[in-house]
């Protein structure tokens, strides 16, 4: 009989993939060695090895992973089934919330992407493309109007512009966190300028 996978597998597999998250972010996919991921998470290559056959293993679970976990979240606000401006403002509350968590993987997933074999960066991309077309889609449901002028999408991808790089520019312990920045990211696509509501923390450090 197969000896089973010991307890806490599951965790080490997740652990391992965030000290490489952080590694590829900060020293880029190529210039990050297994013997650096294995120092990082305090196991031996040979141990690191037992649970990623490679590298580039650990490249896919961390940009399939990301990407993965922001399609469910599309996929269980849309099933709340909220009026589209509620449907909308949750969506980018969620995505913010996920993104607070995630900065490295989805730093990795925006640059490092592009060192991924062609049949897994198309799964993953493809993925991805599903993920802004549910942000489209509640856009074009608040706004009918803009699919039958084809700007859903680009508006969509403007939305993603002001999310994606938050990790560029918000500090950990900065004076705004991403639960203060959603519902300003929210009123500043929403109705522009004019409509952002001052949080609770007024100030945010950037560099």
């Amino acid at each position: 009989m197969p000896r089973g996978r010991a307890k806490g597998y599951d965790d080490q597999r997740e652990q391992i993939l965030a000290h490489a998250a952080t590694l590829f972010a900060q020293r880029g996919y190529p210039g990050t060695s297994m013997n650096e991921v294995a120092l990082a998470c305090g196991l031996s290559k040979a141990t690191l090895y037992h649970y990623y056959k490679d590298k580039y293993a650990i490249l896919v679970s961390i940009a399939e992973g990301h990407v993965q976990r922001l399609h469910a979240l599309v996929a269980e606000v849309s099933a709340e089934r909220l009026a589209a401006e509620a449907h909308l403002r949750e969506l980018i509350n969620r995505i913010v919330e996920e993104y607070a968590g995630a900065q490295h993987a989805h730093r990795v997933l925006t640059e490092d992407v592009r060192f991924l074999d062609e049949p897994d960066r198309a799964r993953i991309l493809g993925k991805e493309r599903e993920v802004v077309a549910g942000f489209a889609k509640a856009v074009a449901a608040l706004r009918p109007d803009l699919k039958k002028a084809r700007l859903a999408k680009p508006l969509t991808m403007l939305l993603f512009g002001m999310i994606n790089w938050m990790f560029t520019w918000m500090k950990p312990q900065g004076a705004l966190d991403h639960a203060s920045i959603a519902p300003i990211v929210a009123d500043l696509f929403l109705g522009g300028l004019p409509a952002v509501h001052l949080p609770r923390k007024s100030a945010v450090t950037v560099d």
